[in-house]
């Protein structure tokens, strides 16, 4: 495919803008972008040279015939809008979650299946350099067979941040949606496995959230939050989504294991922090352990017996990434670039599509129902 594609943005916020701007950085041209918001729409579209504005997305859809639509949307609102774009052919750039249930992930997925287009799945944390560096020391034997796997972090949330999305779970909230989703994909992606089963529990601290007018980006909404939950006039709106998970996992390495890894996902979205977060690697002749809740690094090793020393970060890594220093936006990037190629017919590098989004919208569901041990769905392909 030779000809210069074309892409439309859903979504004027964080990840719209982001999505907006990685698919530029492949090669794609950006000819709209859709929101809510008439004013917001104009203005993020003006400033990032988007030439078509508008708060109908199906009317944009339906003008503009993109080949691509990259939907940068809370989860709740996914369903109608990439059904449509799918059902004209076009391929897919979705953020996580893929949807607000499992069976209208499904849906998507089978539908893209049926149509024959392309589809990524941004739970993107996995292209962190120091996962990757992760990645090639587990499959050099640095630590011998893996035997366990934990994922620690406690985010020290403002309780009273604005209600919004996040708080609700079939908007596509809860951080089961917006933070396992990435560790997952870190810990699947470095260890080239499987998930077989999982089991856990889910908590909601924040049942309820103020109400305050205003908040449009994401990673703002701290800036509005009231200093007091007894300010006069403070109105409140019920929350159901979750705010701290507890998970256990039986993960398959794709070949040389005997037996699953166990793995432990522990996030406390209110919780302060005594020690930092950290994605943790166990074998039987080594450790890794990379500081961050999303592996931010450094990375360091430590021999059955030895002593931790820190490995350096290789420069044919960071080479092969998008020379961007936000994380978020360099993995998005990443994204998009794999994603393009693939749809240009030059090369599939194994990037997460919405088979992945689906399988992991069944597990979000397994843990929720906090019925125990879940078996996951075997369509997901090891190491993708």
């Amino acid at each position: 495919m030779s000809k210069l594609l074309r892409a439309l943005i859903l979504g004027t916020g964080f990840a719209g803008q982001g999505h907006a701007l990685a698919l530029r950085d492949a090669g794609v041209e950006v000819v709209g972008m859709a929101g809510r918001t008439p004013d917001v729409v104009e203005q993020v579209a003006a400033s990032l040279d988007i030439p078509h504005a508008s708060t109908d997305w199906a009317q944009s859809l339906a003008a503009l015939q993109p080949d691509i639509v990259a939907v940068g949307t809370p989860g709740g609102v996914h369903f109608e809008p990439v059904m449509a774009a799918l059902a004209q052919g076009c391929h897919i750039y979705c953020d996580k979650p893929l949807a607000a249930t499992a069976a209208q992930a499904r849906a998507m997925f089978q539908e893209s299946q049926k149509r024959g287009v392309k589809t990524a799945f941004a739970a993107s944390y996995r292209y962190q350099p120091y996962a990757l560096l992760a990645k090639e020391l587990v499959a050099d034997g640095a630590i011998g067979e893996a035997q366990e796997v934990e994922c620690i972090s406690h985010f020290n949330l403002n309780p009273l941040i604005p209600f919004g999305w996040s708080h609700r779970l079939e908007l596509g909230g809860g951080r089961l949606n917006n933070n396992f989703t990435h560790k997952l994909s870190i810990v699947l992606h470095v260890l080239e496995s499987t998930l077989v089963a999982v089991n856990g529990e889910t908590r909601n601290d924040m049942p309820q959230a103020p109400v305050v007018a205003g908040v449009h980006h994401f990673r703002e909404r701290k800036k509005f939050a009231p200093k007091s939950a007894d300010e006069p006039g403070l109105q409140w709106a019920d929350a159901n989504a979750e705010w701290s998970y507890t998970v256990m996992a039986r993960i398959t390495p794709a070949a040389g294991h005997s037996r699953p890894v166990s793995t432990l996902f522990k996030h406390s979205g209110l919780q302060p922090r005594f020690a930092g977060d950290c994605i943790a690697f166990y074998g039987d002749k080594a450790a890794i352990y990379i500081k961050g809740h999303y592996a931010q690094g450094p990375l360091y090793l430590c021999p059955r017996g030895g002593e931790w020393q820190e490995i350096p970060l290789p420069a044919r890594i960071t080479e092969s990434l998008p020379n961007i220093t936000d994380d978020t936006q360099r993995n998005w990037t990443h994204l998009a670039r794999e994603f393009v190629a693939d749809i240009r017919g030059q090369d599939n590098t194994g990037y997460q599509t919405f088979e992945d989004g689906w399988i992991y919208q069944e597990v979000i569901e397994a843990i929720r129902a906090g019925q125990g041990w879940v078996n996951v769905p075997n369509s997901l392909a090891s190491g993708r």
